[in-house]
């Protein structure tokens, strides 16, 4: 059987930077593993897979080696397919997923995608010497989320520079962790690594920021901000708080358009 893909660099204008992920639009589910081979063979950090129910599509969204509770930029990736190459006409895309529930995105005039995403819960907690090793500078505070550790740092040139040992990121009982510092031209800035779901450093993490925004919200005492994450690829992201909700807004841009045997 023949299945169209599609691959979006997510959170950006230009082709060859934000994030990429794989979307597949299916007519029903794929048995789960042949879902995970198929995200391992893309070899992206995500690929993104939905089924149309009614007024919503279900959404999945598998790493090359799990499958993962949310994923924002292959979220907004999804999103950029309906709407440019299914019809999807509405303003407001609604998104089910059994893992986090419902997940709205929103297009603009412009093209601009905005996705609505629940805010993390997450608490300040002690030193953790084993993480701090991992990434090889102390923070001046750290985060524990649902799913991440947030460690946080006076200047963005120390978040350019961190050098993190990943194999001993890979040991860590966590999704990821996240970096992060005001930023010299954004309000702030982050990197996010994950090598524990296959990923050394993610390009854009889009989830990363239902942590990141309510942070920096109450740190800068605003509740719109600009950000990028500092990855080799980069990207730009604009947030926006509403306490229980992050607003997390950007860009795509397609690269692929192809069919795979399933």
């Amino acid at each position: 059987m023949k299945q169209k893909i599609y691959q979006i660099d997510a959170f950006t204008t230009a082709l060859y930077s934000g994030n990429p992920a794989a979307v597949c639009i299916l007519e029903q589910w794929l048995d789960n593993q042949v879902m995970q081979k198929i995200a391992a063979e893309n070899n992206l950090a995500e690929t993104a897979f939905a089924v149309a129910k009614d007024d919503y599509y279900e959404l999945r969204w598998f790493t090359p080696e799990v499958e993962v509770d949310l994923c924002g930029h292959a979220t907004l990736a999804t999103a950029f397919v309906l709407y440019n190459y299914y019809g999807f006409k509405e303003n407001t895309l609604r998104f089910i997923s059994l893992r986090t529930g419902e997940l709205l995105v929103q297009k603009n005039n412009s093209g601009l995608l905005t996705m609505d995403f629940p805010t993390d819960d997450f608490i300040a907690v002690s030193e953790q010497p084993h993480i701090t090793k991992a990434i090889g500078k102390k923070p001046l505070e750290i985060i524990k989320g649902k799913t991440d550790y947030m460690l946080i740092y006076e200047t963005q040139k120390e978040i350019e520079a961190m050098q993190p040992n990943f194999h001993l990121l890979n040991q860590l009982d966590c999704r990821g962790v996240i970096i992060t510092a005001k930023g010299n031209e954004v309000d702030f800035v982050s990197r996010f690594f994950a090598p524990q779901c296959g990923i050394a450093e993610d390009p854009v993490t889009g989830s990363a920021h239902t942590t990141l925004t309510p942070y920096w919200s109450k740190k800068l005492n605003k509740t719109l901000l600009t950000a990028k994450q500092l990855s080799e690829r980069g990207g730009d992201i604009q947030c926006e708080y509403h306490g229980d909700r992050v607003k997390i807004s950007g860009n795509g841009v397609c690269y692929l358009v192809g069919e795979i045997e399933v």
